[in-house]
C-alpha cells in the first residue's frame, strides 16, 4: 500500500500552476463542494481560525474523495502542533511568520523524516494508513509526497532569504502581502516595497528549485504566474458567501408585496 500522492506537487512538478481556495468554516460539506468544483488544494487554518484537529481530519476525508490536497496552516507552538496535521493526512503544512534561517531549520527537523530531518515516527494514523504502509515506505513517501511551506510575511527574514531557499526540506516559500505591509509600516497599501518583495520571493525560490506560493485572485492570476508563482490561493469560502448574500439582499431590499408579485 502507498500513500496518496500529492495533487499539488504533481501539478507543479509538471510545470503547471496549482490552485487553492481558503476555507475558514469548519463544515466538511464546504470542503467537498470546493473539491468537486476542481480546486487542487483546500487551505484550512489553525493560526487565525478557531478550528481544531477534527476539522483537519474531516476536511481531509472530504477532499481525498476527489483527489484534492489539504494544506493546513499551523499555529506556532511545539513540534506536535506542526507535525500533527501531517499525521491526520494533511498533504502539506504551512508555518506562518518565518523569522529566520534557524527557525526554518527547526521546521525541517520537525516535518521531514531521515535523512532530511528528524520528524517523530508513528505511522499509526491516517497518513501512514494506520500501519498498513511499511515504516520504510512511509518515511520515504512522506518526504516525497507531503510538502512543507514557510511564509515570508515580515521584513526580518529577507536578509536570510537566499539561505532559507537553499535549505533542503523546505518545499515552498509563500509570500503573505497583508502582514508584510504591516511589517514595513504601510498596512493595506500599495507601497512599492510589497510588489518588490513579492517578485523577490518568487525569483529567489525558483533560483534554488523551490516552489513559490502566494495569495491572489482572478484579476492578477496571470501576472503572478508570470512572476514565477506556481501555487496561488485565489479566494475564500467566507468571501464567496458574503458576496452572494449581499447580492441577494441588494436585489430584494425595499420591495413591498405588490412589487414582489
Amino acid at each position: 500500500m502507498d500513500m496518496r500522492k500529492s495533487r499539488v506537487l504533481r501539478q507543479m512538478r509538471n510545470g503547471k500552476v496549482a490552485t487553492c481556495i481558503k476555507q475558514n468554516l469548519a463544515d466538511p460539506r464546504i470542503s467537498e463542494i470546493a473539491a468537486m468544483c476542481g480546486f487542487d488544494c483546500i487551505w484550512i487554518d489553525l493560526e487565525h481560525v478557531p478550528n481544531n484537529m477534527s476539522c483537519v481530519e474531516d476536511t481531509v476525508r472530504a477532499a481525498k474523495i476527489y483527489d484534492v490536497d489539504v494544506l493546513t496552516r499551523v499555529s506556532k507552538g511545539c513540534y506536535s502542533d506542526i507535525c500533527r496535521p501531517l499525521e491526520g493526512d494533511s498533504t502539506g503544512v504551512m508555518v506562518p511568520h518565518l523569522m529566520s534561517l534557524e527557525e526554518a531549520k527547526q521546521i525541517v527537523y520537525y516535518t521531514k523524516f531521515h535523512p532530511i530531518g528528524r520528524r517523530p515516527v508513528d505511522g499509526g494514523n491516517a497518513d501512514g494508513a494506520y500501519c498498513l504502509i511499511s515504516p520504510d515506505d512511509y518515511m520515504k513517501q512522506a518526504n516525497e509526497e507531503r510538502f512543507t511551506v514557510v511564509q515570508i510575511e515580515d521584513p526580518e527574514p529577507l536578509a536570510e532569504l537566499e539561505e532559507i531557499c537553499k535549505l533542503p526540506g523546505i518545499d515552498m516559500i509563500f509570500f503573505g502581502p497583508a502582514d508584510f505591509s504591516q511589517g514595513i509600516g504601510a498596512p493595506n497599501s500599495q507601497d512599492p516595497r510589497i510588489d518588490e518583495t513579492r517578485r523577490l520571493v518568487a525569483a529567489t525560490a525558483r533560483k534554488y528549485g523551490k516552489f513559490a506560493g502566494t495569495v491572489g485572485g482572478v484579476g492578477n492570476f496571470d501576472a503572478l504566474v508570470a512572476m514565477g508563482y506556481t501555487f496561488i490561493s485565489v479566494g475564500a469560502d467566507v468571501v464567496a458567501l458574503w458576496k452572494y448574500y449581499k447580492d441577494i439582499v441588494a436585489n430584494i431590499s425595499g420591495r413591498d408585496i405588490a412589487e414582489g408579485m
